[in-house]
């Protein structure tokens, strides 16, 4: 697996996947019988026939690359293992969470989350453990897309990027800002912060394997439930938060 080509890229896209991904399956048992045949142009997607193109792509490295190394992961490594290992990355990521959570004026999320960086550092391992989800304290994730949104930028058309996947022109402009945002990006040893990006996208990857393949089962096009769940997860995590305006096409 080959990690110098953007990988904190492909770790943001990894981890929206595995929340929207669930969605994507229930949409399609939902309306698995329907036919995107004959049906107008979806004004959110203008670029439809590069995105498929793009998305063909991107499923074929999945299913030759990621899925089969997430899978021997998954099956190699015990359930206790996996955990720690998907813990210590969301402590990780709580940093920058609280830092998106602060630029939205999201107080009582920005506590919390600095509540949960605290507890799980000192208490939890370094993040090995998840104390603060225990204790009640719930997760606030953030990114500067959401950050952007809330603060009115349009979401834009949909795109699909090469390795990275489905995203927006808002939230493909605020990768960059999310990647110095990463606190993997500030580890100065090539081979280790590299090691460390790769172990985190497989671990994401081998999060959502099961909602991944009852997807590819049901869904009788793929990449419209996708396209379409991808979009509405966006838009709730940037409304939910209290934005007017700040997602609209």
């Amino acid at each position: 697996m080959k990690t110098t080509i953007q990988p904190r890229d492909a770790t943001i896209n990894m981890a929206r996947f595995a929340q929207w991904a669930i969605a994507a399956v229930v949409l399609a048992s939902t309306f698995g019988c329907a036919t995107v045949s004959g049906q107008a142009p979806n004004p959110i997607d203008p670029l439809e026939p590069f995105n498929r193109s793009v998305f063909r792509f991107n499923e074929g490295v999945d299913r030759a690359v990621l899925r089969p190394v997430a899978t021997v992961y998954r099956d190699t490594l015990p359930l206790m293992v996996r955990t720690g290992v998907s813990n210590f990355f969301g402590n990780l990521g709580d940093v920058w969470s609280l830092a998106n959570n602060v630029m939205q004026l999201k107080l009582q999320n920005s506590a919390e989350t600095f509540m949960r960086l605290n507890v799980n550092t000192i208490f939890g391992l370094g993040g090995l453990l998840d104390i603060a989800s225990e204790a009640g304290i719930e997760r606030h994730r953030e990114d500067f897309g959401q950050t952007l949104g809330r603060w009115g930028v349009p979401t834009g058309p949909y795109v699909v990027l090469p390795l990275l996947g489905p995203s927006t022109v808002r939230d493909t402009a605020a990768l960059p800002v999310d990647h110095y945002g990463d606190v993997l990006s500030v580890v100065h040893d090539i081979g280790a912060r590299n090691s460390l990006y790769a172990l985190r996208v497989v671990d994401e990857r081998a999060t959502f394997l099961r909602a991944g393949q009852m997807l590819d089962e049901i869904a009788l096009d793929k990449y419209s439930f996708t396209r379409d769940a991808f979009m509405q997860h966006r838009r709730s995590e940037v409304s939910g938060g209290g934005a007017s305006g700040g997602d609209g096409e």
